[in-house]
């Protein structure tokens, strides 16, 4: 989470406003403007947990809402308008990361978390395929409502040679488990960004914790299947 303050617009200051109304208890519009009413959170937030109340929001404010602060990943802008309509929702959530206080649970999580019959209320489970479910649910589209990553092998129609913003299974060579996606069957899926003979490039959840743009080996990964709504 990069650094945001009064005047800022964009994707984190809309990750802010949701953490905030999960802390607070409070109904503040979730619109990516950094206003009054949401420096006036802010404040009350940092008084409530003995910060400085000076309004912006930085590592300790950031912490405070359990998220770990770095700057936000340059966007990679690989879709063209209206192709993927879920690649723009799943863009906006780069960043949203898995709450760093012990015991405590990003709520945005919880809420990819709600699109699947699972319906999972910690954000340790494994929720790649919650995030694939969340962004596809909200683009207007049905995803698989199945919390497992294979499940995606079965839905729409075979996407190949894939598409830009195709959903994307993998595999992780000779392992039942891997730690890089949280995943304890090896599956994961995410969306597809780009390739190279060696390697193939993804926009998910759950990748090191977070949404983010991560490139996984072909030495190391095998896809299972590029799939498009059908």
């Amino acid at each position: 989470m990069a650094t945001v303050k009064l005047g800022d617009r964009g994707a984190e200051v809309r990750r802010l406003q949701t953490l905030l109304t999960s802390a607070l208890r409070a109904r503040l519009k979730v619109d990516g403007h950094f206003g009054a009413r949401t420096q006036q959170a802010v404040v009350q937030l940092q008084k409530m947990k003995s910060l400085p109340q000076d309004g912006v929001v930085g590592p300790k404010t950031w912490a405070a809402l359990g998220q770990r602060y770095s700057p936000l990943p340059k966007l990679e802008r690989v879709v063209a308008p209206g192709d993927a309509p879920w690649m723009k929702v799943a863009q906006d959530e780069l960043g949203v990361h898995e709450d760093a206080l012990p015991g405590h649970h990003n709520k945005r999580i919880i809420e990819y978390h709600s699109t699947t019959t699972l319906k999972a209320t910690t954000d340790e489970t494994p929720w790649c395929s919650s995030f694939v479910n969340w962004a596809i649910t909200k683009a207007g589209y049905r995803g698989t409502n199945n919390a497992l990553a294979r499940s995606w092998l079965a839905w729409g129609k075979a996407a190949d040679p894939p598409r830009s913003g195709a959903v994307t299974v993998i595999k992780k060579k000779g392992a039942a488990s891997d730690q890089a996606t949280g995943s304890a069957t090896g599956f994961h899926v995410g969306f597809y960004v780009s390739s190279t003979p060696t390697a193939v490039r993804l926009l998910g959840g759950n990748q090191s914790d977070q949404v983010k743009y991560s490139s996984f080996s072909l030495q190391s990964y095998e896809v299972r299947g590029y799939r498009w709504p059908g």
